[in-house]
């Protein structure tokens, strides 16, 4: 166990009031950690615990997909919960595991393969941030009498002229801004976010500083349910039907050129692994028709989006007069866009590119911009083609 004396270092040249955004004394706060086993939600406990305050950690324990998929090892499960225990007992907190695995099967990995079955591209961290990891870590934080609940999520929490705003992280290789778009202003005022202003390599010197095993720990690479990245045998498993084959169509000729195993295996603006040799051009799947099991593939030209309609719209904060942009996946760029009409509160909204934009597919997430701050964002219900097919 680890003397409070021996963490004091940590916060050497941090101020704790600005990492966890508490009035003084720290020593008479309650913050509840988000710990998922892995070294960011490690670090924030730590560095919890080196400020005086009463700190505790809380684990969901989400999906053992150990037995699903023969792994082990990734967020919210078996052997991170192992690590985050093994933490907490080094940092000398508390630290408790809730079972939410069945309310996550249901809202995030059977939603997950539903939407694949629609010919959909699900994005199930954000239904899982949006559910699991902050509605009902919340209410605990809450129940455990808490301030405040962190999380290692590296997003930056600024307090504005209206209240808290919620901005991309410092380091942009490790934002993850896009994925919390979902939270809404009365979480943001509970939430913190320590490391937003740091780079992935200094939250790592805070770890091995510490003494954490966790230290060297690789960052998860894919969803935690399917960290060998086969999203198909997730689906497979929970909605067998989604393995029907079907035709493979020419979006300009209608001509078939072949034959899918299964529209779960496809997504929009995916080239490998259509297995339709000898066409003059590379093709694309520009869309998935889901209801008649045809995959339609086209020229690179065809997958330009004029305008996006956004659906389950949430806004942080007031709409700004400053120029916007949205990301419409999580690697890309933040590219300029207006809106029509009305946005946040749940109301759909067009979105319209300045110029054409690529890799849009429904089921992702759009998420706008002012600058670094969140605006908000929805989900991509359609799309509207720069050069209609009719």
């Amino acid at each position: 166990m680890t003397a409070l004396s021996d963490l004091e270092g940590l916060v050497a040249g941090l101020d704790p009031a600005t990492l966890f955004q508490l009035p003084a004394p720290l020593s008479a706060r309650r913050i509840v950690v988000a710990m998922s086993g892995g070294v960011d939600s490690s670090v924030v406990a730590a560095l919890a615990a080196a400020t005086g305050a009463e700190t505790i950690g809380v684990t969901l324990q989400l999906y053992d997909y150990g037995a699903a998929t023969g792994r082990k090892g990734a967020c919210c499960a078996g052997d991170d919960i192992r690590d985050a225990r093994a933490v907490a007992d080094r940092l000398g907190i508390a630290h408790y595991v809730f079972d939410h695995e069945s309310a996550f099967r249901e809202d995030v990995v059977e939603r997950f393969a539903d939407d694949y079955m629609a010919g959909r591209t699900p994005i199930p961290c954000i239904r899982c941030n949006m559910g699991p990891k902050f509605t009902d870590l919340l209410t605990m934080a809450r129940d455990l009498g808490a301030d405040c609940l962190a999380t290692g999520h590296y997003v930056r929490r600024v307090e504005g002229p209206a209240g808290a705003e919620l901005h991309r992280a410092f380091d942009p290789a490790r934002d993850q801004s896009y994925f919390l778009y979902g939270t809404t202003e009365a979480q943001l005022d509970f939430l913190r976010f320590p490391l937003g202003g740091l780079p992935k390599s200094e939250t790592r010197r805070l770890a091995e500083a510490a003494g954490l095993r966790v230290a060297d720990k690789p960052d998860s690479q894919d969803i935690c349910f399917v960290p060998d990245g086969d999203y198909a045998k997730i689906v497979r498993a929970v909605r067998p039907e989604g393995e029907a084959p079907g035709e493979i169509v020419h979006a300009l000729t209608g001509e078939v050129l072949g034959t899918h195993r299964g529209i779960i295996h496809y997504t929009v603006g995916q080239r490998r692994g259509l297995e339709i040799g000898g066409q003059p051009e590379p093709l694309y799947v520009v869309r998935i028709d889901a209801p008649g099991r045809r995959v339609v593939v086209g020229p690179r030209v065809l997958l330009g989006v004029a305008a996006a309609t956004v659906t389950e719209t949430n806004r942080i904060g007031p709409l700004p007069d400053a120029p916007l942009t949205a990301k419409v996946r999580s690697l890309a760029k933040p590219v300029p866009i207006t809106l029509d009409g009305a946005f946040g509160d749940g109301v759909d909204v067009t979105i319209r590119f300045d110029n054409p934009e690529y890799g849009v597919a429904p089921g992702q997430a759009a998420v706008i911009y002012a600058g670094d701050r969140v605006v908000g964002g929805g989900w991509i219900e359609g799309t509207e083609a720069a050069i209609p097919l009719d």
